[in-house]
């Protein structure tokens, strides 16, 4: 027997996943898994207990896609994950129904938007390095500028704060340290 079960998220403490339960049980959502944290992080309890709790021919309900993942190509990857295990997904707002064929169809559609996303950024990306170059620019990291490093280090051996000779010399806490480290010069207390 093939089951709805629901998946509702919000993002901080302060919100409520009341009203997404209350319209996922109104679609006959048997149980619901709810997740309170960002979309931002990957690790989401509730949605991979859901995972692992759904069978063959069961529908994973959403109130809406973004409560889901919060890019394209993380919820085609989420999709993906459930299709592998013949999991339907059902969205309430969106009206999306991957269980029908029209549903399956939609999926492929976004999923070929997305790629071809990458792609026209992967080819700006080409393009812009491309002109940069052709200006006679260096894309991508410069050079360290050994001239302020060692300035940095001698600063250092008269008392200066490693943070504080980076300061003045326009360069990052980070080189001065790194080299600090790659030179064996311990920091003075």
């Amino acid at each position: 027997m093939t089951v709805i079960l629901g998946y509702a998220r919000v993002s901080t403490g302060d919100q409520d996943v009341a009203g997404q339960i209350m319209r996922l049980k109104e679609v006959g959502a048997i149980k619901v898994f709810t997740d309170v944290m960002s979309g931002k992080s990957m690790e989401r309890p509730g949605l991979a207990e859901l995972i692992a709790y759904a069978r063959k021919g069961d529908t994973l309900a959403v109130v809406r896609l973004d409560r889901l993942g919060r890019s394209l190509a993380e919820l085609l990857a989420i999709v993906e994950t459930l299709r592998g295990q013949g999991i339907a997904l059902l969205s309430l707002e969106e009206k999306i129904d991957t269980s029908s064929a029209a549903g399956e169809l939609i999926f492929h559609v976004f999923g070929a938007i997305a790629h071809f996303e990458r792609r026209l950024i992967s080819e700006r990306t080409k393009d812009g390095i491309a002109a940069a170059r052709a200006k006679g620019k260096r894309p991508g990291r410069q050079p360290l500028d050994m001239k302020k490093v060692d300035a940095a280090l001698k600063l250092i051996e008269a008392q200066v704060s490693p943070t504080e000779a980076a300061r003045q010399l326009g360069i990052g806490r980070s080189t001065v340290y790194r080299e600090m480290r790659r030179l064996g010069i311990k920091r003075s207390t």
